[in-house]
């Protein structure tokens, strides 16, 4: 066990024992982190433990553990070239001190520190000075595959780590390690790097494969497994979730079923976010506990907001029954979020879960092929777990011909259009269900207006034509609109 949940879940169960391991990454990517985690980890089951640095002091491990509240009890940390070596003139001709040492003394000494702690876990930093003592190929490869043999021999789980910053791009390791791990850090043009990691191989055991973001915060790594929807099958009742509203009862067939996704699709100020939280308000009065995530606006807005219509959140969330996040999509990553969703489902029982909205999600996801597949799967995760999606996408434009950033009405089980329409010298407002997979739905278009007491409808707008281009035609003598409210 590396003592890092998502790792350990990615890894089948951990790192196998007595095997040789390599943790490769550029500087920075989280190497030493993870390592000194796995460490901890075997000083805590009563395992010795052993980190042998040939880049890094013993004060700088030391420095780097306390940034993270750690103190390193239990481990030894033996540095291949004393301190005091730096100061020697003779010393001062190389960029690299660990160079001036023949690799056969440097091959010795690790393996009397090894011999002097018996160690059951060892971290070897790095391969780079290694590498560049043995200067060829086929040195560094003999070298690789003594040390191996003999850690092997001794059934002691080691973990050397790579910084990749040599010259040579040689993957000798690759092929004498049991297994291989690969760390990355993503820069991208604004906002926070991202950093995912791969297990590249590992013999005789079945691993998720793919890229897995992950995090350093202070107290360690966090890593978020990819989301696999086929991993959560659950049992429930699909039964069908009716909202307060009659009129919208009737344009979806009778409601939501359970363990379905519902896109609201419209322009921007038509009530997205509201009709979304009318399911949150009904799902807290059958009892049930819903998450809402929300992207494009400040949370605390969003309650006053919701108050204003008569929708009393900060309520909700103070009884248990609603969980509201702030996401802030330049510093999130995807694998970060689908972690967050998961425990609110999981750990605390959620049952609609209201992304609000995707065009901030998809900030998050630049390349749209990547956004439709990580979609696929979180859609399909809830579903089976018998939570009500809700998705709100925000369209360009107003009236007319109006485009989404990006089309997954394909993804979504039903799909609500609200639409702005200009009628008697007013902006008025109107919402359709133009899909539904689980049952029959009203094809009829109706107004609806946004007040004090939430959203309310009229009857369908049987005496119109031409509602949802923005500029009807009457067509009919009953035209069925709302009447204005008093002033």
């Amino acid at each position: 066990m590396t003592a890092i949940a998502g790792l350990d879940d990615i890894l089948d169960g951990g790192l196998e024992r007595g095997r040789v391991f390599l943790l490769e990454g550029n500087p920075g990517t989280g190497k030493t982190t993870i390592a000194l985690q796995f460490l901890m980890a075997g000083a805590a089951a009563g395992e010795r433990s052993l980190y042998i640095t040939l880049s890094e002091t013993e004060d700088e491990l030391r420095a780097a553990a306390a940034s993270h509240g750690w103190l390193l009890d239990g481990i030894d940390i033996f540095e291949l070239i004393p301190p005091e070596n730096l100061l020697d003139e003779d010393q001062q001709q190389s960029l690299l001190y660990s160079s001036d040492l023949e690799l056969g003394e440097t091959t010795r000494r690790i393996f009397e520190a090894f011999e002097r702690v018996r160690p059951d876990r060892l971290i070897l930093d790095s391969l780079s000075e290694i590498r560049l003592l043995a200067q060829s190929s086929l040195r560094y490869r003999r070298q690789i595959l003594s040390l191996k043999h003999f850690f092997s021999r001794q059934s002691t789980t080691v973990m050397m780590l790579d910084d990749l910053t040599t010259e040579m791009n040689d993957r000798t390791v690759h092929s004498v390690a049991h297994g291989v791990i690969g760390l990355e850090d993503v820069v991208r043009d604004y906002g926070a790097e991202r950093r995912r990691l791969r297990v590249v191989k590992y013999r005789g055991r079945r691993f998720r494969g793919g890229y897995h973001d992950f995090t350093i915060e202070t107290g360690g790594v966090e890593v978020y497994p990819r989301l696999v929807s086929a991993e959560h099958r659950s049992d429930f009742e699909r039964s069908m979730m009716a909202s307060d509203s009659a009129e919208l009862n009737a344009l979806l067939g009778g409601g939501v079923e359970r363990g379905s996704s519902v896109l609201i699709l419209g322009p921007a100020g038509t009530g997205k976010s509201l009709l979304a939280l009318t399911f949150i308000v009904g799902a807290a009065k059958r009892g049930e506990c819903s998450a809402m995530f929300v992207f494009d606006e400040e949370v605390d807005l969003l309650i006053n907001r919701a108050k204003g219509l008569g929708i009393d959140l900060a309520a909700m969330v103070e009884a248990g029954q609603l969980l509201i996040e702030q996401v802030d999509a330049a510093q999130l990553s995807p694998g970060e979020l689908s972690q967050r969703i998961r425990r609110c489902v999981e750990e605390h029982q959620a049952r609609t879960v209201v992304l609000d909205s995707l065009n901030g999600f998809q900030i998050a996801m630049p390349e749209e092929n990547s956004l439709i597949l990580h979609l696929h799967e979180l859609l399909q995760y809830l579903n089976r777990r018998g939570a009500s999606t809700f998705l709100t996408v925000a369209q360009h434009g107003l009236v007319g011909d109006m485009k989404a950033p990006v089309d997954v009405t394909y993804l979504a089980d039903t799909v609500i259009l609200l639409r702005y329409f200009e009628a008697v010298g007013r902006v008025r407002r109107a919402m359709s269900v133009v899909k539904k997979r689980t049952g029959g739905h009203e094809d009829t278009i109706r107004e609806y207006r946004i007040g004090s007491k939430g959203i309310s409808f009229g009857e369908p707008l049987v005496g119109f034509q031409g509602v949802l281009s923005g500029v009807p035609i009457l067509v009919g003598e009953n035209s069925a609109l709302l009447e204005d409210p008093p002033r």
